[in-house]
């Protein structure tokens, strides 16, 4: 399922449980079906900016809600993390004003650097830490990230459907 840690490094089981999570959920091969980033996968600009009748909101408002909120989650499990989003505002990114290839795949690759950044992030978390609540939080950092593996696998599901939708049109 997913990536496996990188050969020589030792990782905590249930921080490789964590990651397997967010991999199986954002990327490779999902026991729930596609992925995040399988469910944009030759996307086009025209199926990416399709809001379809009974829909609020068009695929490439997913993959930058997506974006942000594996931006969100590891500000959260890494306060040490750099601050600041590339788009705004938060949660429901505006999309840009062009919306031609050139920005749609930049937003795609967008939420490909966010899911590494926090990849990397749950790579790095101390296992001792899992299990307190970061700063003024209401979660543990543990349910964060089985939070985010599940955020990612819900919207794969809604851009499948909206693709879905679509077609119907």
């Amino acid at each position: 399922m997913g990536r496996r840690a990188e050969p020589g490094l030792r990782v905590d089981p249930l921080v490789r449980l964590l990651l397997a999570q967010v991999d199986g959920a954002v990327t490779g091969r999902g026991w729930q079906g596609p992925t995040l980033l399988g469910s944009v996968r030759g996307v086009t600009v025209a199926q990416a900016t399709c809001t379809p009748s009974g829909a609020s909101r068009c695929i490439w408002q997913h993959v930058l809600h997506a974006a942000y909120w594996m931006y969100a989650v590891r500000r959260i499990i890494d306060p040490g993390a750099p601050a600041g989003f590339a788009r705004s505002p938060s949660n429901w990114p505006a999309l840009p004003a062009e919306r031609d290839g050139a920005a749609w795949r930049a937003d795609v690759r967008l939420l490909k650097r966010e899911y590494g950044l926090l990849r990397e992030a749950v790579a790095r978390v101390d296992p001792a830490s899992l299990w307190s609540v970061p700063g003024a939080r209401a979660w543990q950092r543990a349910d964060y990230i089985v939070g985010i593996a599940s955020h990612s696998a819900y919207h794969a599901g809604q851009i499948q459907l909206l693709k879905r939708m679509a077609r119907r049109q």
